[in-house]
C-alpha cells in the first residue's frame, strides 16, 4: 500500500505542482503498454482536479518503433485541442522523430503546456516525481544565473573525466526548473537541470548511464563507457564490456551528427542521492550529463540537427565556470 501512496504523491506532484493542472484544463496523455500504470495515475489524479482527461497508448499507431510522428496520431490530440500534455511511455531506438514532432506540435500550434516524460517508471514516479519542485526550481535559476554567459566550463571527477566546454552566447542556455505553469512551456519530468549546446568541447568523458533506449537496456552500467572527445566529436569510446562499446558506437554511426556533442548540462536536482539506471533521472543527479547527436535547436539556437540523442551521465564530478568552483564533487558551492 505504501508504494501505491508514493506513486499517486508522485502523480499529484507532477499533476498540480509541476504543471499546474486546474479543472479548466484539457489533457492528454500520451503513453504505451510499458507504461500504463504510471499513466493511471497521471489520470486519476487529473481527474481528482476535475480537469478533462484522454489517454492513448502508442500501440494503437502501430508497432514499435514508430519512428515518425504519425497523421493520424496527430489529428487525434488536434481534435482534443488540449491545454496540457503528457509524453508517458517507455524509449525504442530511433524514435526521436516521434517525440519531436509531438512536442512541435502540441507547443507550436496547440500552445499547451508539456510534461515530457520519456522512460517514466513507477519507480521514478516515487522518487524523483515525490521532491519539492519549488526548490528544486530554486537551484536551477540560482545555476542558471551563474552559468548563462559563461565562457568555459571545466569537468573532472576522480574516474578520469576530465572536458573543456566552450559556450558562445547565440546559443542559449535552458533552466529546466520543472514548473510549467505557462501555455508553451516544456521540460521533463522529474526535472532539475541547466543546459545549453556548447560551441566546442573536448577532453574524456567517464559515462555511468547512458541515455535513449540504451537506458531501459543496461540500466546503471555495470563497467563505465569512456569518450575521447576531440573538436566535439566522440572520437574514440571504450568500456571493458566490448559488446557495449561497439553497440554505442553503432547507433551513433547510424545518423549524421551522431557522434557531435549537442547538449552539455549540469543536474540541479539534488534531492536525487543516487543513480537509479533510468536516465531520466539520473540525468537530474548533482553533476553533468553531455549529449551526444541533437543539440536541441529550437530551444538553444544551434543550426544543425541529428535523429538521435544519446545522453551519458556522470556524477559526483567538479565544475569550474570560467575559474570559479561550482560544484565540488557533487556538491554546489554557491556564494
Amino acid at each position: 500500500m505504501s508504494h501505491d501512496l508514493e506513486l499517486i504523491q508522485g502523480a499529484k506532484n507532477a499533476v498540480q505542482v509541476a504543471m499546474k493542472v486546474e479543472p479548466s484544463d484539457r489533457v492528454f496523455i500520451l503513453t504505451d503498454q510499458e507504461t500504463l500504470d504510471v499513466a493511471q495515475a497521471l489520470e486519476d489524479e487529473i481527474k481528482t482536479v476535475g480537469a478533462t482527461v484522454v489517454s492513448v497508448c502508442l500501440e494503437e499507431s502501430g508497432a514499435r518503433p514508430i519512428t515518425r510522428f504519425p497523421e493520424e496520431l496527430a489529428q487525434c490530440i488536434t481534435s482534443f485541442s488540449p491545454t496540457v500534455t503528457f509524453y508517458a511511455a517507455s524509449v525504442k531506438e530511433n524514435e526521436l522523430a516521434l517525440r519531436t514532432g509531438l512536442i512541435a506540435l502540441v507547443l507550436g500550434q496547440l500552445g499547451a503546456r508539456h510534461a515530457h516524460m520519456p522512460t517514466i517508471t513507477a519507480q521514478i514516479m516515487r522518487e524523483g516525481m515525490r521532491l519539492d519542485y519549488n526548490q528544486v526550481s530554486e537551484l536551477t535559476l540560482r545555476v542558471y544565473e551563474i552559468v548563462r554567459h559563461a565562457k568555459t566550463i571545466h569537468v573532472t571527477s576522480p574516474d578520469g573525466t576530465d572536458i573543456l566546454a566552450r559556450f558562445d552566447e547565440k546559443l542559449r542556455w535552458l533552466p529546466m526548473n520543472g514548473l510549467y505553469h505557462k501555455p508553451r512551456s516544456f521540460g521533463n519530468l522529474p526535472e532539475g537541470e541547466v543546459c545549453t549546446s556548447p560551441a566546442f568541447i573536448e577532453g574524456r568523458f567517464v559515462a555511468y548511464v547512458l541515455g535513449d533506449y540504451l537506458s531501459a537496456k543496461y540500466s546503471v552500467l555495470p563497467q563505465p563507457v569512456t569518450f575521447e572527445i576531440v573538436a566535439s566529436h566522440a572520437e574514440k569510446i571504450e568500456c571493458e564490456r566490448q559488446d557495449i562499446a561497439d553497440e554505442v558506437a553503432d547507433y551513433l554511426d547510424s545518423v549524421e551528427n551522431g557522434r557531435r556533442v549537442g547538449e552539455f548540462a549540469i543536474g540541479t536536482n539534488t534531492g536525487i542521492a543516487r543513480l537509479c539506471g533510468f536516465i531520466l533521472q539520473d540525468e537530474k543527479i548533482p553533476g553533468v550529463h553531455i549529449a551526444f547527436g541533437d543539440p536541441l535547436g529550437h530551444q538553444t539556437g544551434a543550426d544543425w540537427t541529428s535523429a538521435i540523442h544519446v545522453d551519458v551521465v556522470n556524477p559526483g564530478c567538479t565544475i569550474e565556470v570560467d575559474g570559479e568552483t561550482l560544484m565540488k564533487d557533487g556538491r554546489f558551492i554557491l556564494k
